[in-house]
């Protein structure tokens, strides 16, 4: 790569000659993320300590409530390093936040590293061991005291499972007042989206309701407030236990006209508000138990109607709400239950359960090993974990799901083999073991129903039924044009070899996966070009609206209406694409599905359930980029299964950025000509030193050197808190390119930001203007205007952005900054997510030495624990 730095810059020196810095301040441990250290401290103290929920932290002065999982603090000694940087996921909307830093603090101390996570698991086939019965017990009785019988059963139970020496059905034929079997299916939806077991369901014997209401599964944002509590009001909603119904466009919706997390099945109830009468009711118990009364809305929504009566019988109820944390909880609950209140209190460790399953979803899990989440109880002073999580399954709060392990190199076992096969005992929350489900067999209706000689397909130029609806001009044209060429026709004229055989192998099959960087989407395209040249309804999706736009545009050039591309959000609402038809499908024959990889387990099996019969799905991206910010990888599990044909792209993304991306991608670090300063590598000494070439860059050399204009170059940092997180950059960013004193809402016209329109969903503009009722910004062109009451929750300075708010976005000129202390942060998904971003220009801030290429070479995307890739391969081997 080039040795010259734009004009002005000093020559920089080759990838990781810089010694790592040691003394930069470090970034703020990531509350959110897998890898943040865990309470060193029980989670219930005995009563009569001084222990307050919602006190500071050792680490609260540095903590990060925004960051999702955006750093990686080293763990701690009694926990293994397991989740990638999911990440820095974009921040979810916020109902409110503290103006100050000083503030914001105490916010961050409630959002600390998930303790649900204190033992590593081996996934993908690798097995567990499963504690012994006295070391299940050590360290996390509070009492010491003996294991029950029925403990002791189960504990055995599930060793035996793991080992291979029983089948699963033993792990809870013992359960108290429960006679269901596992199965590895777990329970099946009744309809998309929608977690509820289907009638006949074992599991309908004890729904998922008359269990605790766990946590909302968001990540946490403020410790609880009042007297001793001190902090500001928990801030960061999240995703409830059931998927929010995707919300009717409307102003302030966001470019697609989004108004909930896209990755929602759809379809379940969020609760209300709640009555001024019932509200006081909540504010009253809240109250009684030295939590602050601002909490009670929350409460509402996490809890739902008559959640007063619910929270003073079960004080544990309260981690449901964002932001509450064990510790606080129990505290919560010693002040209104007194002498009743202890660790092993059954209605502590069922919402404990619940709250580790949560948290372990905002790490992209969407189930865990049962030997973990003993280990995560033991840790939370839980005194019988294996009772613990046998009371869990038996009152319905988890589902209980069998994985076969597979061992590297064995021959499959023969269908008459009566040896039983080893598997491992996972447990997850309904709402994604549906949701995986449900994708499950929404793909395998998509592969089963679709033939090659359908009607619609075998009849050049004939249309398929449309329900009546009227047709599109394109729809229109495609049929005036007569007849149309054949697919193997169409598979010759296409413009590459891989687009070609992209072509070839969605004519005669209902789901293909397409593997490729930045220029392979020019290969959907032309699939895309091809099934329209055939008569056929076909429609490409991409992730962002970014996205939705480059995507346009080249289909634009290939003469197609920009309309054939929509975002996976906007399609799923009905804001954008084809509609639906009387039962509720899409009007489609093929969908091409851009940046599959962040595609949630939610937001894919939602798609694939309104897709109709016979349609064509083609899940495309780029398997090195980031997985996506919630729960499941999708895409890597479909691709794992070998359930459909898999076409690899052989096209290469050009120029000197095209060539150290790929380079990342096969873990090779290298340096790459660049004669006309593509690539820039810029050393830096300290963090100061780091913000100030940043901001020198961005305002001065790359618009002078590059000829890039301020407005196209995009900062991607490796996390929102320490001396050089995405806080610290845009607020230098903004003192030199935009200074002002923030007056709508803490911004000025003419301020770049990030506009978090969903969970998972971030887009990038500028602030225009201000209004009586919110913001108008201008989003690549697009008028947006967000709504003042989510001005504090849903806006923050977008000078500088994380890698995962990058995703699936391009620009110009990018700057990303690797500061000393950003060596446990790197990943090899993480440095090609983030170097890929620029389309002529990257220019790199380099503090973090041999790091950098360490990560590249040695550190891939840490495992997520799912069972998409399990139960596609059986229905593969019962087709």
């Amino acid at each position: 790569m080039s040795s010259d730095r734009p004009a002005g810059e000093a020559a920089s020196p080759t990838t990781g000659d810089p010694a790592p810095r040691e003394d930069a301040t470090a970034p703020a441990p990531a509350p959110d993320h897998p890898e943040a250290p865990a309470d060193p401290a029980p989670a219930t103290a005995p009563r009569g300590q001084a222990e307050r929920p919602g006190e500071p932290e050792a680490d609260e002065a540095t903590a990060d409530p925004d960051n999702t999982a955006d750093q990686h603090p080293a763990p701690p000694a009694e926990t293994a390093r397991e989740a990638e940087p999911t990440s820095e996921t974009d921040e979810p909307p916020r109902e409110a936040e503290p103006t100050s830093e000083a503030d914001d603090q105490p916010r961050e101390a409630s959002e600390a590293g998930p303790e649900a996570e204190p033992a590593a698991e081996a996934t993908g086939g690798a097995r567990v061991a499963a504690p012994s019965a006295g070391e299940a017990g050590a360290g996390g009785s509070a009492g010491g005291g003996k294991r029950s019988a029925a403990a002791e059963a189960l504990a055995a139970a599930v060793r035996a499972v793991e080992r291979g020496e029983a089948d699963a059905a033993s792990f809870f034929t013992s359960a108290r007042g429960r006679s269901t079997a596992a199965r590895p299916g777990g329970a099946r939806p009744a309809s998309p989206g929608h977690a509820t077991p289907t009638p006949g369901d074992p599991q309908a014997a004890t729904p998922h309701a008359a269990g605790p209401a766990g946590p909302a599964g968001g990540a946490p944002t403020a410790p609880l407030g009042g007297a001793g509590l001190g902090g500001a009001p928990a801030s960061e909603p999240a995703p409830t236990a059931t998927a929010e119904a995707p919300a009717a466009a409307g102003p302030g919706a966001g470019p697609s006209g989004v108004g909930s997390p896209a990755g929602g099945a759809g379809g379940a109830r969020v609760p209300s508000a709640g009555g001024p009468a019932e509200l006081d009711e909540i504010r009253q118990v809240l109250a009684a138990g030295g939590a602050p009364p601002h909490l009670a809305e929350q409460v509402v929504r996490a809890l739902g109607e008559g959640a007063g009566p619910v929270l003073r019988d079960d004080p544990w109820q309260l981690l449901a709400v964002p932001g509450v944390r064990p510790e606080q909880a129990d505290g919560f609950a010693r002040a209104l239950l007194g002498p009743d209140c202890g660790p092993g209190d059954e209605r502590r460790s069922r919402a404990l359960v619940t709250w580790l399953l949560e948290r372990a979803a905002l790490e992209g899990h969407t189930a865990r090993e049962s030997a973990t989440l003993r280990d995560a109880l033991a840790h939370h002073a839980v005194p019988d974990p294996d009772e613990a999580l046998r009371d869990a399954v038996a009152e319905g709060v988890v589902l209980v799901f069998q994985d076969a392990l597979e061992t590297p190199g064995a021959a499959p076992a023969a269908e008459d083999d009566e040896a039983e096969q080893p598997v491992r005992v996972l447990l997850g929350l309904d709402r994604y073991a549906l949701a995986e489900e449900s994708l499950a067999d929404g793909l395998a209706r998509v592969i089963n129903t679709f033939e090659p000689g359908a009607a619609a397909d075998s009849a050049p130029g004939a249309r398929p039924e449309t329900d009546g609806a009227p047709e599109s001009d394109a729809e229109s044209e495609a049929e005036a044009a007569g007849p149309a060429p054949d697919w193997e026709a169409l598979a010759d004229a296409a413009p590459s070899p891989s687009a070609a055989e992209l072509v070839r192998a969605a004519a005669g099959h209902g789901l293909v996966t397409h593997s490729g960087g930045e220029s392979a989407r020019a290969e959907a395209v032309a699939l895309v070009a091809a099934a329209h040249a055939r008569g056929l309804r076909a429609y490409a999706a991409a992730h962002t609206d970014d996205g939705r736009r480059r995507l346009g545009a080249a289909l634009a050039d290939s003469g197609l209406p920009a309309a054939l591309a929509v975002t996976v959000a906007g399609l799923l609402v009905g804001a954008e694409g084809p509609g639906r038809d009387a039962d509720g499908a899409f009007r489609l024959d093929l969908l091409a599905v851009l940046d599959a990889p962040q595609l949630d387990v939610e937001a894919a099996a939602a798609l694939v359930e309104s897709l109709p019969d016979g349609v064509r799905l083609v899940l495309s991206g780029d398997p090195g980029v980031l997985w996506s910010a919630g729960a499941g990888r999708v895409f890597a599990d479909v691709v794992a299964a070998r359930a459909c044909p898999q076409v690899v792209s052989r096209t290469p993304d050009p120029g000197p950025i095209g060539e150290l991306v790929s380079g990342i991608g096969i873990g090779e670090l290298s340096q790459v000509e660049a004669p006309g300063k593509e690539v820039v590598i810029v050393p830096v000494r300290d963090a100061g030193d780091a913000v100030h070439r940043t901001v020198q860059l961005v305002a001065d050399s790359v618009p002078r050197a590059i000829g890039v204009p301020v407005p196209d170059i995009q900062v991607i940092t490796v996390g929102h808190g320490g001396a050089v997180g995405t806080r610290a950059l845009n607020a230098a960013l903004k003192e030199r390119l935009n200074p002002g004193p923030g007056r709508f809402g803490g911004f000025d016209p003419g301020d770049r930001v990030a506009y978090a329109v969903a969970p998972g969903r971030t887009v990038t503009g500028t602030v225009t203007a201000a209004e009586p009722d919110g913001l108008r910004l201008d989003c690549g062109g697009e008028d947006v205007l967000v709504p003042r009451a989510r001005v504090a929750d849903a806006l923050r300075p977008g000078w500088a952005v994380t890698a995962h708010q990058a995703a699936g976005r391009r620009w110009p000129a990018t700057v990303v900054v690797l500061p000393g202390d950003a060596g446990p942060l790197l990943t090899r998904a993480w440095v090609y997510t983030a170097f890929s971003r620029g389309e002529r220009h990257l220019s790199v801030v380099h503090g973090a030495g041999p790091a950098l290429p360490h990560a590249v070479a040695e550190v891939p995307a840490a495992e997520r624990t799912t069972r998409l890739r399990a139960l596609l391969r059986a229905q593969n081997a019962t087709a």
